[in-house]
């Protein structure tokens, strides 16, 4: 038996690794707690931190006989202000010039403010009347007059501006590349560590991710995408890129910046269903415990916040500043473990019944699922592309474990993204179809998992001359 015991959870757990979170005595603490999924966000990492993470994460999950996959978080394209002098105190009614290439920035003898920005198509993208958000959206502006080298703005809400403050451009066309030279940098080494997933940020179209797409299969990997969603472009084109993708983020952070605060559930709640309808996994991100980043204790709003991803049946919550940088990341993967048994042991129907799969093959998926449910019986799955595991858990039977056997040891961990589904790495006996599936259920029994004479169901592939059925079986644990 492994090392580790926890419950058997249907929402996944994602942490951020960070300065209190890269030992080796607290990734074995969280590993044990249950997360599944370690993320390195490479807008705060380097190459040979990122190298070192990556393989400590292996040694302890191999040590520990767990795995955990690893997700890299890929910087993305941003508008950022320049560097200044000192920071800009700025007060309501202040002007201040967006610039590209003026050097550093400062006020001039008119009592102007000017700031060069590294976006030179600054000037061909906004228009009068539009609205520039710096620094998380703690400074506001809006635009005056638009001219050939520079871009006027009158400051709404004041504030203290630093050097190379992030900029959001809400319900404005951005013509930014998806991937920049540092991101293929940092990629690189991604793909030389053999990371399971990459997180694009600031996706706004399908195109995005096709060409991100291209990019690792020319470079022979075999990491799935993440897209995350981050501005008005990226929801008003939300469903092509859940097509799109490998699976969603609901990024909050700059989400709520962009979008007016009290469409956030909305969107939310449009993005879960969206990604169950294609099969995808979705990520809630963003604020699910932000107090604990100082307190030893959640806030009520925090609890409930994360209940209703459990509820919404969200994929995966994820923890970012909580884990890197906060002073109790083991007690808050133990509290999103927590509510989230808590909350799935409430009455749920057993079934998505009202959830019309887009997948051609999601009928045979739906009978298996049905079959299970009523039985609640445990559903054994084979596959090596991972295509039945995701469209069995987007059905969310919420009383049937979901065991996936593989043989694929990439996919194997990209599996642990899926709601519900319980990864294992196994042979598969070409010769002898029988003798696999007697190996996943004596593996299952000695984990404690079934017992003898429970009802199963399983999936697979059965090759009838040269054709490849898929097939249901209803089985009973017998060995």
């Amino acid at each position: 038996m492994p090392e580790h015991q926890y419950k058997h959870r249907f929402t996944k757990i994602i942490f951020t690794i960070g300065p209190a979170t890269e030992s080796e005595a607290v990734l074995e603490k969280l590993i044990r707690q249950g997360v599944d999924v370690c993320r390195i966000n490479m807008a705060h990492a380097n190459h040979d931190w990122t190298r070192t993470i990556i393989r400590r994460v292996r040694s302890v999950c191999q040590r520990l006989k767990r795995e955990v996959a690893i997700m890299m978080d890929v910087k993305g394209p941003e508008i950022r202000t320049g560097d200044l002098e000192e920071p800009l105190e700025l007060t309501a009614g202040d002007k201040l010039d967006l610039t590209v290439d003026q050097g550093i920035g400062g006020r001039g003898e008119d009592g102007v403010y000017h700031v060069d920005v590294n976006y030179p198509a600054i000037t061909n993208t906004l228009r009068k009347g539009d609205t520039v958000l710096v620094d998380s959206g703690l400074i506001k502006m809006q635009v005056l007059a638009v001219e050939e080298s520079r871009v006027r703005c009158e400051v709404l809400i004041p504030g203290p501006m630093g050097n190379r403050r992030h900029i959001n451009l809400p319900g404005v066309r951005v013509h930014l590349p998806c991937l920049t030279d540092k991101d293929k940098a940092d990629v690189g080494v991604g793909i030389e560590e053999g990371v399971d997933f990459f997180a694009l940020s600031f996706v706004r179209e399908a195109a995005d991710l096709d060409y991100f797409h291209r990019y690792l299969k020319e470079n022979d990997s075999a990491a799935r995408i993440v897209a995350k969603i981050e501005d008005q472009q990226a929801i008003s084109n939300l469903e092509e890129i859940i097509v799109a993708s490998d699976g969603l983020m609901v990024a909050r952070g700059d989400l709520g910046i962009e979008c007016p605060f009290e469409d956030l559930p909305i969107i939310q709640k449009r993005a879960v269903q969206l990604c169950l309808a294609n099969s995808k996994p979705v990520i809630i991100a963003t604020h699910m415990l932000e107090s604990m980043i100082t307190s030893p204790l959640p806030t009520r709003a925090e609890v409930s916040d994360i209940s209703n991803a459990v509820l919404e049946q969200a994929d995966c919550v994820m923890l970012s500043g909580e884990t890197t940088v906060g002073k109790y990341p083991v007690d808050c993967v133990e509290i999103l473990q927590r509510i989230a048994l808590k909350m799935e042991s409430q009455r749920f129907p057993t079934l998505r019944t009202e959830l019309v799969l887009k997948h051609p093959k999601a009928k045979m998926q739906r009978a298996a699922a049905y079959l299970a449910s009523e039985l609640e019986a445990g559903i054994v799955i084979f596959t090596n592309r991972g295509m039945m595991a995701q469209m069995l858990s987007s059905l969310r039977p919420t009383k049937v474990p979901l065991y996936a056997f593989t043989e694929n040891a990439t996919l194997y961990r990209q599996l642990l993204m899926l709601w519900g589904v319980e990864p294992f790495l196994i042979a598969f006996n070409q010769e002898e179809p029988e003798q696999t599936i007697q190996t996943a259920f004596t593996l299952l029994q000695e984990k404690g998992l079934v017992k003898t004479n429970d009802p199963i169901v399983v999936v697979s592939n059965v090759m009838t001359g040269d054709t490849i059925f898929e097939a249901i079986q209803l089985r009973r644990i017998v060995l």
